[in-house]
């Protein structure tokens, strides 16, 4: 039963998450959620602060004789780069930053990681994934019809990025993810890219080559291997500070010479496509207002200048648009076969093999746990 138009009288998410469910005020299960969760995760005070020295010295002292103390995924975006900046400048720490190469940089991002590295010294170890193998997996991936095109990079970014910090002994993994910037995603827009179940039986049918030395890492080795017998941890500085997106932009333009993308996700152009372009012409939704919506629930943005900011993309959004040539052109994929894949009824994961069930078997166990007192490895 599709769902009348509403949207949420609190942040901006509407109805175009076919998940959502709204309070007699109008208010969104996004709102409700985040007001349950910032508590937990989210601590942009002195404590938290207090918190992240406490891990700090705990890397430091485990890096104690070796070149590094943690390893960072350096996407160029604003969260990595900033990330970077308060690892090295702040919190005085030894990284070694991780790069996965899946073949959509553009060149401002080539520009801006080049930039952040040399003048924050950090060394940069950029992993290169095989480009017939990453066409042939994304164009898999577009003939299946599912929302989430960014499986296959996000895949091999984080497969790559662990496998980097294991190479050189490291078991703490620094990630930019945070909560003031990305608290609100609709599971039915961003299926999880480590799915390894998932993403090779997309493959299997509509692949046409092998996969020989695509970075790959399967559910045990993911949550189990990697957490419990080699002790990683991934930590979120970003979490336990104030950290405003307008005012990290100024900070990284004004120390390293950072040039801004327009938007969440954009230093890779397939990434940028895929959100103005493709997803709201094959799904109905933009994945923007989950964005907007983040920044309004931690008091970054008014719900009105979310509004504004969201009808007024017009430039970016041209540019998606005439980026599509460039898409298929790379991709190899026919003006005629990709009008077929977007008049395709949309797919969704359950159309296909994936480790869905147990995801969620996951998920709950680890909800048990905590609902028992049980302290659990602090860790994504």
């Amino acid at each position: 039963m599709r769902l009348s138009y509403q949207i949420c009288t609190r942040c901006i998410m509407d109805t175009s998450d076919p998940d959502i469910t709204f309070d007699g005020a109008g208010v969104c299960n996004h709102c409700r959620n985040f007001d349950e969760t910032a508590p937990q995760v989210w601590h942009p005070n002195p404590e938290g602060r207090k918190m992240l020295d406490t891990i700090v010295a705990r890397i430091k002292q485990e890096g104690v004789g070796k070149p590094y103390d943690c390893a960072i995924g350096l996407s160029g975006g604003v969260d990595s780069s900033y990330l970077a900046w308060v690892a090295k400048k702040e919190l005085g720490l030894r990284p070694l930053a991780v790069h996965v190469d899946g073949g959509w940089n553009s060149e401002l991002a080539t520009r801006n990681i080049e930039n952040i590295v040399r003048k924050l010294d950090i060394d940069l170890h950029t992993y290169v994934v095989d480009w017939e193998e990453m066409r042939d997996l994304q164009r898999a991936f577009l003939r299946a019809g599912l929302a989430n095109q960014d499986v296959p990079q996000d895949h091999a970014f984080f497969a790559a990025l662990y496998s980097n910090a294991q190479a050189h002994g490291l078991r703490y993994v620094l990630s930019g993810g945070n909560y003031a910037t990305e608290s609100v995603l609709p599971s039915e827009w961003a299926y999880n890219a480590m799915d390894l179940r998932h993403l090779e039986a997309v493959h299997k049918r509509f692949g046409e080559r092998r996969l020989k030395t695509f970075p790959r890492v399967n559910f045990f080795r993911y949550y189990f291997w990697n957490r419990y017998v080699k002790r990683m941890q991934v930590v979120r500085p970003l979490n336990y500070l104030r950290y405003v997106k307008s005012e990290a932009i100024a900070t990284l333009e004004r120390e390293l010479g950072f040039q801004y993308y327009g938007g969440k996700h954009f230093e890779s152009r397939f990434t940028k496509w895929q959100q103005l372009y493709f997803r709201p012409r094959k799904f109905g939704y933009d994945e923007r207002r989950a964005y907007m919506a983040s920044l309004i629930l931690s008091g970054q943005m008014t719900r009105d200048e979310a509004l504004s900011a969201l009808g007024g993309d017009t430039e970016n959004e041209r540019q998606a648009e005439a980026d599509t040539g460039y898409i298929l052109k790379k991709l190899a994929v026919s003006e005629q076969e990709f009008a077929q894949i977007m008049a395709a009824p949309p797919k969704t994961f359950r159309d296909y093999p994936s480790n869905h069930a147990l995801f969620n078997f996951k998920t709950n166990l680890r909800d048990w746990l905590k609902a028992r007192g049980v302290a659990l490895r602090p860790n994504s």
